[in-house]
């Protein structure tokens, strides 16, 4: 499997004004107030490898899954898809696509199945004629296991999870090199996670494919990440390889999220609840963002913001560690 890079992303902000009405600011003397969803994020992902980026809900993530995809356009910074700017019209087909949370609100339920994943293909015109269209259709219902029959059916007479299977097709329709993963599991039932996943795991292998998975779920990232970025607040806080972060997580905020993973083998162990919200990303707090929240937080973390650094392989932005 290549490592060239298959995904870069440089100082990405997505900024959203959530100020009162001009008028009403003028009146009232209110001064503009603006959320930063996504705050300076930088990263890179090779080729047919699995980034997967943690966080809790509302640390900016489902935004960044749609900066990338071009659901949301990034106030500031670059997305690069190879050596090309993702949002080059000239690269003749979508190679970048999404795979949603809940299966059902993302399919047409007035469409049959059939010209749900046939759509992308008529569109950018990836088939000669519609024979080949419903060759292909068929082999890609097979592909996500499937049957070819299933075409003729609506999407309400699926399952979650057959459903989602469908949301697979629909975006390896596109021949999508890179696929942007936003809680593909979490509406459904545990054990259709697992063949979900599987399934997923399976195409990579066979077909290069490159994610992003995005989830608070850490079972599920630790499943299927290659490297991971834990996400705080609009920000990464540490990035590595999965396994190591997950072997010896070296900020306080990963470390507090790894308290909440189940282990089958310790289930008496002492572990330390992870407290309070995340802070407004309207009015974040001075200093690290983390700092109100974090049990080893000192004067100079309610100060200065630590920016992300290289350590040993790994990046973390946390004075205390650095110490």
């Amino acid at each position: 499997m290549s490592e060239s890079i298959a995904l870069t992303v440089r100082d990405a902000v997505c900024l959203f004004d959530v100020s009162p009405p001009f008028l009403d600011r003028v009146l009232s003397g209110a001064r503009r107030r603006v959320l930063r969803a996504v705050d300076g994020v930088s990263f890179t992902v090779r080729r047919g490898r699995t980034l997967g980026v943690v966080g809790e809900s509302g640390c900016g993530k489902s935004t960044l899954a749609r900066m990338i995809v071009g659901l949301q356009p990034p106030t500031a910074g670059t997305l690069r898809l190879e050596d090309m700017p993702l949002a080059d019209g000239s690269q003749g087909r979508p190679r970048v696509q999404m795979i949603f949370q809940d299966p059902y609100a993302s399919l047409n339920p007035r469409w049959r199945v059939g010209d749900i994943v046939a759509e992308p293909i008529r569109e950018l015109k990836l088939a000669r004629d519609e024979a080949a269209v419903q060759a292909r259709v068929a082999q890609l219902l097979e592909t996500v296991g499937l049957a070819a029959a299933d075409a003729t059916r609506f999407p309400h007479a699926f399952s979650g999870g057959q459903r989602q299977r469908i949301s697979i097709a629909r975006a390896l329709a596109t021949e999508a090199d890179v696929l942007v993963c936003d809680e593909p599991t979490s509406a459904l039932d545990v054990s259709v996670q697992a063949q979900i996943l599987n399934l997923m795991r399976r195409l990579q292998a066979e077909l290069g494919l490159t994610y992003i998975l995005i989830s608070h779920n850490l079972s599920v990232v630790r499943h299927m990440a290659d490297d991971i970025a834990i996400m705080y607040l609009g920000r990464f806080v540490e990035t590595g390889p999965a396994e190591e972060v997950f072997a010896n997580p070296r900020h306080p905020y990963t470390r507090l999220l790894l308290e909440t993973i189940p282990d089958v083998q310790r289930p008496n162990r002492d572990r330390q609840p992870l407290s309070g919200e995340v802070p407004s990303p309207i009015d974040p707090p001075p200093g690290c963002p983390f700092h109100p929240r974090c049990p080893q937080a000192e004067a100079r973390c309610r100060e200065t913001r630590p920016v992300l650094e290289m350590r040993d392989g790994r990046e973390v932005a946390c004075f205390v560690e650095r110490a």
